[in-house]
């Protein structure tokens, strides 16, 4: 029934004549020149050279509406020397320097709800690989690997330059990106070169999204099998590419509990990484004394429900090509998971060094091979531990691959620690089918093999959809065995077998002017066991009646969740001991957020209903304070609101403030301040971060890190200061 409102509703609404359309048979072709002058990173375009080089000024339009007039129109032009690939923009604006919408000067900013430009390149012509260079009308970049338009590594960084100047008719971009920053296939004499190409932009003003050349609106930027065709290069040979970059840094940590110093630690420590491109295919990535200080913090959060969290790595020698590893991109099941590395292998997990790692990536349009290891050193409390992860996938047809992929993880002998040797090892096969532009496949097998328990185990992941511009269909089948145990990865839960089939229409009425799109549909969420087969565990039915985009992108849900839980383990959320039985209740979710891009922003929710046997109301509502692009003040606020639940009829209130303070001088220059109090535990911490990028990818950082239990009367504190250096140099 929901499949068939959905398939009504999509085609009595859609106003527009908003198909899909095939990649064209033969591409679109643009061409780049070569610069005979010197080219200057200005943002200022003035050189004679640009005025030579062909305009390319043909986008389409797919946001907010598919095809049309463009409102804000853009020129690119491409020029290349010996070492760089140039691109030349002039986005237009309405509204000239009035019109520009950005929210801070972070490097990785986000990129709805800025005014953003991006060239993508796929220099292999693998149709299924793409990086993607991006900035926005204050030099801000972005560097963001792709795959297959499906998933996204946005915190790999490559050594490129841009600078952009704003006029009262929109503003300039000027990239200059190293021919060593991007692999490409070794050129073959008499053979001209040709690389695949996209370009996009947002003017988030108007939410007007254009790219070059022609995609459909359901696609991104990144489904490179309708991407141009660049020619006119003359790449430079391949020659030695080495890049190096090590750093010095100074760490100062201090454990009290009350007035008790119960810990101190006081030391330098050197290392650094170093990449070699050992031809333009195979990169060889190595890091000794590998440290990641200045990472980003996790964020705490308040778990009600019966999953394991996941956290996201946020370290960047695992951030880079992570999407190649099977499994990439889901946050349910991961045979490899880097966030493995670096924890010991006791019950606490708790931080351990690493000595060294090497990582090999080689990708032509072809195949992938790829190999990680890592070398983790030996702790009081924990032996030493080996990690290695081995990967091959091969491409076929126009977007289809398969892939093998095995973990290795061997924790050392202790007779200190009384502890034996151990090994775990994960074989897994996974791939993705694209039939046709709308239709995705993909599947992943996995199986681990304990050698000190000796079992077996087994899970995979299965996924069918259909994306145009009027719907979405879908079905998603996880499975993991009580036995799969995958030292080296991840999985939401044991034992289990889940089912999610739902979809939604893509509306875009002219009756409803001031909507952009409208999407209501309906998810099932099924969960049984995986063992006992018939056994329920879970479900609900998540339906979203109103689902909207408005013009400015602000956004509205009113939803409902029937819910049917069968509880026959001990589950104590938050604390809160959950009676063994059967429990059926309905959950509601109001959610509101303003247009995001304006100085000051907004966002609440209001999620409320029963809760197993008693009730649960949760609250959150955040507000950005940003009055220019220098500064961004951030606070969020959630409320939980617990009524006699559990064996205990217990009532429980939980609240978790954070705000956080965005200071740049530039977007080079930032200090970065963030704060969280979680009065569940009682658990505050503090987290300051300065950072200079003083040379492209060199930096200095200070950090403070500073985490209390009950910040009124501290049982507990840990403070932690560092301060290190890079310095990056490619050869």
């Amino acid at each position: 029934m929901t499949w068939c409102l959905v398939l009504v509703a999509t085609i009595v609404f859609s106003q527009y004549d908003t198909q899909n359309f095939q990649p064209p048979e033969t591409p679109v072709t643009i061409m780049a020149s070569r610069a005979n002058s010197t080219i200057t990173v200005d943002g200022r375009l003035d050189e004679s050279d640009w005025n030579l080089a062909e305009p390319i000024t043909d986008f389409f339009r797919v946001e907010p509406v598919q095809g049309g007039a463009i409102k804000n129109p853009t020129e690119v032009r491409i020029l290349f020397d010996d070492k760089n690939l140039y691109f030349g923009i002039f986005a237009q604006d309405s509204l000239g320097k009035k019109g520009i919408r950005m929210q801070d000067l972070s490097r990785d900013f986000n990129g709805l709800e800025n005014d953003v430009f991006g060239v993508q390149i796929d220099a292999q012509n693998t149709k299924q690989y793409a990086v993607s260079f991006q900035t926005t009308p204050y030099g801000n970049q972005q560097d963001v690997q792709t795959f297959n338009d499906n998933n996204r590594d946005e915190d790999w960084n490559a050594l490129w330059r841009v600078r952009t100047e704003r006029t009262d008719k929109g503003y300039y971009a000027e990239f200059a990106i190293p021919f060593k920053s991007i692999r490409y296939d070794k050129p073959i004499d008499g053979v001209p070169v040709e690389w695949g190409i996209t370009f996009f932009r947002l003017a988030r003003k108007d939410y007007e999204k254009t790219v070059f050349p022609a995609i459909p609106q359901s696609f991104s930027e990144n489904r490179m099998t309708y991407a141009a065709k660049l020619t006119g290069l003359e790449v430079p040979p391949p020659s030695a590419n080495i890049r190096i970059e090590p750093y010095a840094l100074y760490q100062y940590d201090e454990n009290k509990t009350g007035d008790v110093l119960t810990g101190k630690l006081s030391e330098p420590k050197v290392g650094g990484d170093v990449k070699w491109a050992i031809n333009p295919n195979a990169v060889l990535d190595l890091t000794i004394n590998t440290d990641f200080a200045q990472a980003d913090v996790d964020r705490a959060v308040n778990n009600l429900e019966r999953f394991n969290i996941f956290f996201p790595e946020r370290r960047q020698f695992f951030l880079e090509n992570s999407g190649i590893w099977a499994g990439g991109g889901n946050s349910q099941l991961r045979p490899f998971f880097s966030r493995t590395i670096g924890l010991d292998n006791t019950f606490n997990a708790a931080p351990a060094p690493l000595d060294a790692g090497a990582r090999y990536t080689d990708r032509n349009e072809k195949r992938t091979i790829a190999a990680l290891a890592v070398r983790q050193r030996e702790t009081g409390s924990s032996t030493g531990s080996t990690f290695g992860v081995g990967r091959y996938t091969l491409n076929y047809g126009k977007e289809n691959n398969v892939g093998a992929m095995v973990t290795y993880r061997r924790d050392d002998s202790s007779n200190d620690l009384g502890l034996a040797s151990r090994n775990n090892t994960t074989v897994s096969i996974d791939g993705l089918i694209r039939p046709k532009s709308e239709l995705t496949l993909s599947y992943l097998l996995s199986t681990s093999l304990d050698s000190e328990t000796g079992d077996t185990g087994y899970s995979g992941r299965l996924f069918a959809g259909a994306r145009t511009n009027k719907y979405y269909m879908g079905y998603l089948n996880t499975f993991v065995s009580q036995d799969y145990a995958p030292d080296m990865g991840f999985v939401f839960q044991k034992d289990v077998m889940y089912h999610s089939p739902g979809g939604y229409a893509i509306l875009r009425p002219k009756w409803l002017p001031f909507v952009r799109r409208w999407d209501p549909g309906t998810f099932l969420n099924y969960y049984h066991d995986f063992e006992d087969f018939g056994q329920f565990q879970q479900a609900s039915l998540y339906i979203f009646p109103i689902f909207t985009w408005f013009k400015d992108n602000s956004f509205v849900e009113a939803s409902f969740t029937p819910t049917w839980q069968n509880i026959n383990f001990d589950f104590a959320p938050l604390g809160l001991r959950i009676a063994q039985g059967d429990y059926n209740y309905t959950r509601y979710l109001l959610r509101y957020n303003t247009d995001q891009s304006k100085k000051f922003s907004g966002s609440v929710s209001y999620d409320f209903g029963n809760f197993y046997d008693g009730t649960r109301n949760t609250f959150t509502g955040g507000l950005r304070y940003a009055p220019l692009p220098h500064i961004a003040l951030t606070a969020d606020y959630e409320h939980n609101n617990i009524n006699r639940v559990g064996i205990l009829r217990e009532n429980l209130n939980t609240d978790l403030y954070t705000a956080s303070l965005r200071l740049a001088l530039n977007p080079r220059v930032q200090l970065s301040t963030f704060y969280q109090y979680n009065s569940f535990d009682e658990q505050g911490r503090w987290n300051v971060r300065f950072s200079w990028e003083y040379m492209p990818l060199s930096f200095i950082y200070l950090v403070f890190n500073d985490t209390q239990t009950n910040i009124f009367d501290p049982l507990q504190q840990s403070t932690q200061f560092i301060s290190k250096i890079t310095f990056l140099k490619q050869f």
